[in-house]
């Protein structure tokens, strides 16, 4: 399952601007759409994991940075500026970093989020399918590895996937013409 381009593009841009939107569900939504994430892993995410300097600010998923578009970026210090606690226990001062998503005990659960945003029209799975395909497209499987700490393997399947995808597109665009 798959998103045309379009839609996944539309999604993308409701995610970064929609008001309307939670906050937690609007980076949940980016996360997937930018980055592949699953969600699982979304919700480990802590605030640590965010850094601003002089050219820009970054996300770490594993063990790289990735840089984050701008609009992202001021949502997630949105974010960490005003988090949503929905426990009356909270982390005790100098205790480590706090989760991005806080839910009742430490981080949110991760089967919560993929309903909340399917509810709110931003289905998960065919997101992060299409993210998957277009991040294996552009990068080199030891690249993808490497930003999104999956194994080689796995990236070396996406990048095979990618390329087919792309054999059997223009195969069949060359036959319209």
């Amino acid at each position: 399952m798959f998103h045309d381009d379009a839609e996944h593009d539309d999604q993308l841009l409701r995610c970064l601007t929609d008001q309307d939107l939670p906050l937690d569900v609007r980076i949940a939504g980016a996360f997937v759409r930018l980055y592949a994430l699953p969600v699982t892993r979304i919700v480990h995410l802590t605030t640590d994991c965010f850094k601003r300097d002089q050219d820009g600010a970054y996300i770490t998923f594993d063990k790289a940075p990735v840089l984050l578009p701008p609009t992202l970026a001021r949502l997630i210090e949105q974010q960490i500026a005003n988090p949503v606690t929905l426990s009356m226990v909270q982390p005790a001062p100098g205790s480590g970093p706090a989760f991005l998503f806080p839910g009742p005990l430490a981080h949110r659960r991760p089967q919560g989020l993929p309903m909340q945003l399917l509810e709110l029209g931003l289905p998960t799975l065919a997101a992060h399918n299409t993210a998957t395909i277009a991040i294996a497209a552009d990068l080199p499987p030891i690249v993808t590895s490497d930003l999104f700490g999956v194994h080689v393997n796995t990236a070396v399947e996406w990048s095979v996937l990618a390329q087919d995808s792309w054999a059997d597109y223009l195969a069949a665009r060359k036959g319209t013409e």
